[in-house]
């Protein structure tokens, strides 16, 4: 939280200073600062602010235009504060598009709430709900993770290729994951698989034993956690290790960060689980940039942050303007094919080819392409605990 206040307030002081800069362009940065993945989040907004900073130090946005960042935080949870934060964003701080916000249910509240009827860009680096998919949005909502409904159909070939058929599951009750639960049933019962039970828990409580006393008595190979790594995902796999009901876990992305190893350490070996992530991409840079400014980087979502403050600033060069209503068409258009590739700590070169009328396909951290309305076709990481550390076995 003091990191958090330190880095708003900072964001304060450059935010004022460039209201008086025509010069300047500010997008704003809308994650869980707080709440349920506040582990996460700061890596994520330091990805982000490293695409900001590497088009402001090129010089070559509309003219030289430099890019300001300014958080805000949506709690993950609170969809009104969400809300209110975002109404700030755009009222207040005159933002000209958002980089968040992360959670799903908090993000299409400030879609429907405050992206919508103001006519802003919103593109999500981690709000993963199939329900986001069919959103109202007025080509203004974009994601650079794809959709539970491809999460839950890799999980669920994952745990088929590893010969697990029976599995109890339980899921932070918002619509994060009750979609990936959905998602993950359908495609695992289609595989063959069983599910002994399915429970929803609240995040926020100190004893997970009741939930966990109706799973074990259902049963299973192993039990799918689809929490938080901040809340009550690691609640529920402490209570299901003492009372000896479970000792493999399948870890979907909420759960998967460095919370997970300080928590656990080699009690959970062998637990597997998906999180976003292409061999088709290098993210290294963007990661290698974030782990010097002090961040953890064992989370997702950080080359999801630093591609979706690209392709905002990389359609704003396409369209010549920063206005949302006129870049917005230009997106998918920077995103996907026909163009010269463009990769993480390229973007100067982006803008250069924009600039110049030509075309680029940018494919950044994360291999990104844009497929339907705004949605991410995105790949996964299938990730396994081994040693007490989180290592990927391989890319899908």
């Amino acid at each position: 939280m003091k990191k958090f206040l330190m880095a708003s307030a900072a964001t304060a002081l450059m935010a004022g200073g460039a209201m008086a800069d025509d010069h300047s362009v500010k997008l704003g940065i809308m994650l869980g600062f707080t709440g349920p993945i506040e582990s996460l989040t700061p890596a994520m907004a330091a990805g982000a602010e490293l695409a900001m900073t590497e088009v402001s130090e090129s010089g070559k946005l509309l003219g030289g235009k430099k890019v300001m960042p300014v958080r805000a935080d949506s709690t993950c949870v609170d969809s009104g504060a969400a809300a209110a934060a975002a109404e700030r964003l755009v009222t207040s701080d005159g933002v000209k598009g958002i980089m968040g916000a992360d959670c799903s249910g908090v993000t299409g509240a400030v879609l429907s709430n405050v992206a919508l009827p103001n006519g802003v860009v919103m593109i999500s680096p981690s709000a993963t709900s199939p329900a986001l998919s069919s959103a109202e949005d007025d080509g203004l909502f974009f994601r650079t993770a794809p959709s539970d409904e491809r999460q839950g159909q890799v999980l669920a070939e994952v745990l088929k290729e590893r010969g697990i058929e029976e599995v109890a599951v339980t899921y932070t009750n918002n619509d994060y994951g009750k979609g990936l639960s959905d998602s993950f049933a359908k495609y695992f019962v289609a595989n063959g698989g069983t599910i002994t039970s399915t429970t929803a828990h609240e995040d926020g409580k100190a004893d997970y034993s009741a939930e966990v006393g109706a799973l074990a008595a259902a049963g299973g190979d192993a039990l799918v956690v689809a929490g938080y790594v901040d809340q009550g995902g690691p609640g529920v796999i402490r209570a299901a290790l003492d009372t000896g009901a479970f000792d493999t876990f399948v870890l979907p992305d909420g759960m998967i960060g460095a919370g997970l190893e300080e928590k656990f350490g080699s009690e959970i070996d062998g637990s597997i689980g998906t999180t976003p992530g292409s061999d088709a991409a290098d993210s290294t840079m963007v990661k290698d940039k974030v782990a010097a400014t002090g961040e953890d980087v064992t989370g997702p979502y950080i080359g999801e942050s630093y591609d979706a403050a690209a392709l905002i600033l990389l359609a704003m060069q396409a369209a010549g303007s920063v206005e949302p209503g006129e870049y917005k068409s230009k997106i998918e258009m920077v995103a996907n094919a026909p163009g010269e590739k463009i990769g993480a700590g390229e973007l100067a070169k982006g803008l250069e080819i924009l600039a110049a009328g030509g075309d680029i396909d940018y494919v950044g951290a994360t291999a990104v392409e844009l497929i339907g309305p705004g949605e991410a076709a995105g790949g996964y990481r299938e990730i396994e605990l081994k040693g007490g550390k989180i290592e990927t076995v391989k890319f899908r």
